[in-house]
């Protein structure tokens, strides 16, 4: 282990990562529901303090920054100091297994790179009552990048960290009790930022300090794996919220049943100035080309009382197939009390956790759904067929790296456009 230290000492990074990817999951933290003016910010397995650094100098936020390496935090105090942000960053050696604040310490708690030292499951569960009301974690995670991954591959993660899909984790975080916010695969430019420090390092260690040659052999190991099997995993970053938190007052969400159907057909009766709406959802219930088992989602009260309902169905942009998100319906004696937030997270974090999809479009008010992450979908090229307001017109795409089809929407039948 000292080996491997001096072999990492003084470099920027301890895994893949970068500025930019610690300003992207900012952003999509803040995009959905804003932090607090003086957010207590907790960064885990700091490391260096790369992150740290990024989100004290370019926030003004305050970091506490946990690692277990005393050596680590030495070199954060001095890039601290030297940047003039002692006041902002205050390290500390704890394990992040065990740490040693009260329930609801920090608004935000981040974890690049380092959520494996006690694996991302254990980190969900450990770290979720750490979060005030209102709270986000941050966690990037490697992981598989093929449902095929090769022998070799598998041969190098499966005795030392056994790697999950995207989709995997997904449903790991929802079943924690999470809403996902966003979901970022990080780009091959992060790991050039930790791979190519430590290649440099490797050419110029001595294999005869004790303990060095099996540090070399290990990391050159590493390093070739990621050069011949890089295409197969990768890290990506995750923003998530406490369902209970995220979503409203905990009101319970679930998949509709059949014994649900009269309910969610008295929510939307009454939800609307019509039976349109309710007319609707039986409509397209009776249509298997648009319906999708498990994508009708109802909110329940304390008492079980089915309080509001959101629906998604299939729908194509041209040819390709795409999601939309319609209706979304709330008793009225409910309203206004994050009913609607938390059944419209719930089902999106249903089409997460299936995989498949990555795009979902929704008609309506432009104040309430970019908290979703709902964007007008002309920016992607996506117009409905009829004359709406464009900024009511919205898309949610959860993979920004894959190409979003362009076009006309095509809604099905019973929607009559």
């Amino acid at each position: 282990m000292e080996a491997f230290f001096a072999l990492h000492r003084g470099l920027p990074r301890q895994g893949p990562g970068s500025g930019a990817t610690t300003r992207h999951l900012l952003s999509a933290v803040s995009a959905t529901r804003p932090l607090p003016a003086r957010p207590r910010v907790l960064d885990l397995g700091c490391g260096p303090g790369s992150s740290a650094l990024v989100i004290a100098a370019e926030t003004g936020m305050e970091v506490t920054a946990v690692d277990l390496h005393e050596p680590f935090l030495d070199e954060l105090r001095a890039a601290a100091k030297a940047r003039s942000l002692t006041d902002r960053i205050h390290p500390l050696r704890a394990d992040m297994g065990d740490l040693p604040f009260p329930d609801g310490s920090f608004d935000l708690v981040w974890a690049e790179s380092s959520a494996y030292s006690i694996g991302f499951d254990t980190a969900l569960r450990k770290w979720r009552r750490l979060l005030a009301p209102g709270g986000a974690l941050v966690l990037t995670e490697c992981e598989w990048t093929t449902d095929t991954p090769g022998p070799e591959a598998r041969a190098f993660w499966d005795p030392q960290y056994p790697l999950r899909t995207s989709d995997e984790n997904i449903r790991a975080a929802t079943a924690a009790g999470y809403h996902v916010v966003d979901v970022f695969p990080q780009p091959e430019s992060d790991w050039d930022e930790y791979y190519g420090p430590l290649s440099a390092r490797v050419a110029a260690a001595d294999p005869g300090a004790p303990g060095m040659a099996e540090a070399l052999a290990a990391t050159r190991e590493e390093l070739a794996m990621r050069r011949d099997h890089g295409e197969e995993y990768g890290y990506t970053g995750y923003v998530l919220r406490p369902a209970d938190t995220a979503a409203g007052s905990g009101w319970r969400t679930r998949p509709e049943t059949a014994a649900d159907r009269a309910a969610v057909r008295a929510v939307n009766a009454a939800a609307f100035p019509t039976e349109d709406e309710a007319a609707l959802v039986d409509a397209l219930r009776a249509d298997p080309e648009a319906w999708l088992p498990g994508l009708s989602y109802v909110a329940e009260a304390p008492d079980g009382t089915v309080t509001g309902h959101a629906l998604i169905t299939r729908c194509r942009v041209g040819d390709t197939p795409a999601l939309a998100l319609a209706p979304v319906a709330v008793l009225p004696a409910h309203q206004r009390r994050g009913v609607g937030s938390a059944v419209v997270r719930a089902v999106l974090d249903a089409v997460r956790a299936r995989g498949g999809d990555n795009l979902v479009l929704v008609l309506g008010h432009p104040e309430y759904y970019p908290r979703f992450g709902f964007v007008p979908a002309s920016r992607y090229g996506i117009r409905p067929g009829f004359e709406v307001p464009d900024e009511a017109m919205m898309a949610l795409v959860f993979d920004g790296s894959v190409p979003v089809p362009q076009g006309t929407i095509r809604y099905p039948a019973a929607f009559g456009v």
